[in-house]
Parts: structure tokens; C-alpha cells; sequence
């Protein structure tokens, strides 16, 4: 035996080894189907003009390029804008929203113009067969049908069939009444505008005087004079429904005491007293309890979705989703010099769509009138 005959044949190292499930060499991993030639005509696909094709190239590659770039900012504007303050959480919102938006918009653009004006449109036809079944069929489905009524007694039992139509009547009037009734509460005067419309800051005393302020807790009653330093904030209900959660759920206030060179136009002046203002408690968003408080800057946060409000200027929004200001209760001092509300609320407290049936019937109120 020789030495040839003991040697093993070794593969050849420059033959690129074939991974299973790939295609054989040379050919390509989405198949050997190429898009049709501009010169090509085939029939039920129509090619884009190729030099308006490369111009939109051009502009998709553009929105790509903005995409990335304004990704790269949301990144950088989340490290870089922290928050802290109303002033901060602003800003930082602001910067990730744009960027974020920025982005989605120009992926979007870009995606809608390459499949519009670069890629060849398709006329496609669908045959379909006959919609309707033979008459064997139908002969078979319209005995079954027949067996299935008479088996049921639905022709032969008459009590059934007529208390059955009897009870099925009514059924088809209950929409009719729910929408109804949900005009009604639209209209001046109904019970449910009147809920939502009004706190027990409206109603007096048993010895018909109005209600005192008094201090979330402790129920004691707020004497004007004793409130006296700028900058200060209460939280308060009205006197009596210290414990009733229910008139509580709109009737709480925050109370805040001003210099009366820091008031500013958006304040009711004749629902002050000595530069106190009350305000509802309750977020005009989703009706979170906004009772956070920066005396420097004289904002009002609500810490449920950041709603900023300048309670220097009518509680109005300066940030966050909320879409009104908080409402401002009309005080004053009684004879004793402790606060008290001089009404109800002019406007409803709590989350804007709870003012919306007020407002459409004001509306129309008015109108009316005229």
C-alpha cells in the first residue's frame, strides 16, 4: 500500500461552503422575478415617468433623512431637558412632542411618495364565480327553513308567536327614549344640566346666610383678617358638608391670598376680598385635585397630567391638556369678618365636557330670546 492510497481527499478551501436554506450561488435571495422595464409593456401595470422617479427619490430620501435627524433630537431632548418644574416639564414636552412628531411625519411623507410616484401602479381584476346557489340548493335551504317553522310551533302556537311580537314591540322604541333623554339633558332646566351646573356654594344656612369657608380637616371657619399673608394657600369646603364626599367632589376650593398689585386682569376684582381668591380644586381636565402650589411664580399644578395655572390671572391655563381655567368662587366677609361665599360657581367646575350641555343650551337660551 502506498502513501497516496493513505492520504484523505481534503475539500477544496476556495469553494465557498452553502448554507441549507440558502439559494445555490449566483442567484439572488429574492428570486429571479425582476420588476418590468421602462421599454416593457405589460399588460395591467403602468411605470412612473423614470425622471419624475428620480426626483421623488430625491424627496423620499430627503424625508428619510429627517426622520433620522429628528429621532436623534427626541433622543438628545430627552437626556438633555429634565424635569422639575412647570417651567421644565414645558419645555420637555415640547421638544420630545415636536421631534417625535417631526419624525412619524417625514417616515410618513416619505413612504406615501415612493409608493405613489415610484413604484409601477397595477390594474388587478378579480373574477368571481355566480353569487347565487343552484336550485337544488335552494329547494334543500327553503324546506329546511319551512320543517324549522313548523317544528317550532311559531305558525301552529299563537300565544307564543303574538306575546312574543308583543314583547319585542316595545324594544325597538327604547333607543328612541335614551336618545331623547339625552337631548333633555341639553336643555335649560333639566336635572341632570342642573347636577353637573351646581355646588352647594349656592345654597344658604338653615338660618338663610351664606356658607362659611372653612379649613379642609379641621372645619374651622377662616376669618379674614387672620389670613393675611401673601403667598398663603388653604384648602377649603363649605361649612356643614365637612364629611359629605359627594357635595365635596365639586365644591372643594383652594384659597390664596395675593398683594393686590399682583392681580391681574383675568381676576373677577369684585370676588376678592383683601387680595384673597378662592378657586375650585378640581382640574378642568379629568377632574384631579390641583392643589400644587409655586408662590414665586403664582402657578397652580395638577400633578394627575401636569395642567399649569396662573391663579395670579384667573387660574387660566398656561400649560398642559386641561382646556379651561379653574373656576373662581365669589367670597366676601360676613358680619363677623369670616369668609363666605356670595353664590354658586358661574361656570361648571371639573372636566370641560361636563360644560358642554350648559353651553349648547345657554346658547340656544339666548337665541331664544332674542
Amino acid at each position: 500500500m502506498t502513501d497516496n492510497e493513505h492520504e484523505i481527499e481534503q475539500p477544496d478551501e476556495r469553494v465557498p461552503k452553502r448554507v441549507i436554506g440558502t439559494p445555490p450561488p449566483g442567484t439572488s435571495m429574492l428570486g429571479t422575478v425582476e420588476a418590468p422595464r421602462a421599454e416593457e409593456e405589460v399588460p395591467g401595470v403602468t411605470l412612473q415617468d423614470e425622471a419624475k422617479a428620480r426626483k421623488a427619490e430625491k424627496i423620499v430620501a430627503l424625508c428619510f433623512v429627517i426622520t433620522f435627524l429628528a429621532a436623534i433630537a427626541f433622543i438628545i431632548s430627552y437626556v438633555v431637558f429634565q424635569v422639575g418644574s412647570p417651567e421644565a416639564t414645558g419645555a420637555s414636552n415640547l421638544a420630545l412632542g415636536s421631534s417625535l412628531t417631526v419624525a412619524i411625519l417625514s417616515l410618513a411623507i416619505g413612504i406615501v411618495i415612493w409608493v405613489r410616484q415610484i413604484m409601477p401602479k397595477y390594474s388587478l381584476v378579480q373574477e368571481r364565480h355566480p353569487m347565487v346557489s343552484d336550485e337544488e340548493d335552494r329547494g334543500v335551504v327553503g324546506k329546511t327553513f319551512v320543517q324549522g317553522a313548523n317544528e317550532s310551533g311559531f305558525v301552529k302556537r299563537k300565544l307564543l308567536r303574538r306575546t312574543l311580537l308583543l314583547g319585542a314591540a316595545p324594544l325597538g322604541l327604547i333607543p328612541l327614549v335614551l336618545l331623547r333623554d339625552l337631548d333633555n339633558t341639553k336643555m335649560p332646566g333639566s336635572q341632570f344640566n342642573k347636577l353637573l351646573r351646581h355646588t352647594v356654594w349656592g345654597e344658604k344656612t338653615k338660618e338663610g346666610k351664606p356658607l362659611r369657608l372653612v379649613v379642609e380637616g379641621t372645619g374651622q371657619p377662616i376669618r379674614a383678617a387672620d389670613f393675611n399673608s401673601p403667598g398663603g394657600i388653604l384648602s377649603v369646603v363649605p361649612e356643614g358638608y365637612e364629611h359629605d364626599l359627594t357635595a365635596l367632589a365639586k365644591a372643594t376650593l383652594i384659597l390664596i391670598k395675593f398683594r393686590p398689585e399682583e392681580l391681574k386682569s383675568g381676576v373677577r376684582q369684585n370676588w376678592t376680598h383683601d387680595g384673597i381668591v378662592a378657586y375650585s380644586k378640581i382640574c378642568t381636565h379629568v377632574g384631579c385635585p390641583a392643589a400644587l402650589y409655586e408662590q414665586n411664580t403664582h402657578h397652580i399644578l395638577c400633578p394627575c397630567h401636569q395642567s399649569t395655572f396662573d391663579a395670579a390671572d384667573g387660574a387660566k391655563v398656561i400649560f398642559g391638556p386641561a382646556a379651561r381655567p379653574l373656576p373662581q368662587l365669589p367670597i366676601t366677609v360676613d358680619s363677623e369678618g369670616y369668609l363666605v361665599a356670595q353664590g354658586d360657581f358661574e361656570v361648571p367646575v371639573g372636566p370641560s365636557y361636563w360644560e358642554r350641555g350648559d353651553a349648547e343650551a345657554e346658547a340656544r337660551a339666548k337665541g331664544g330670546q332674542a
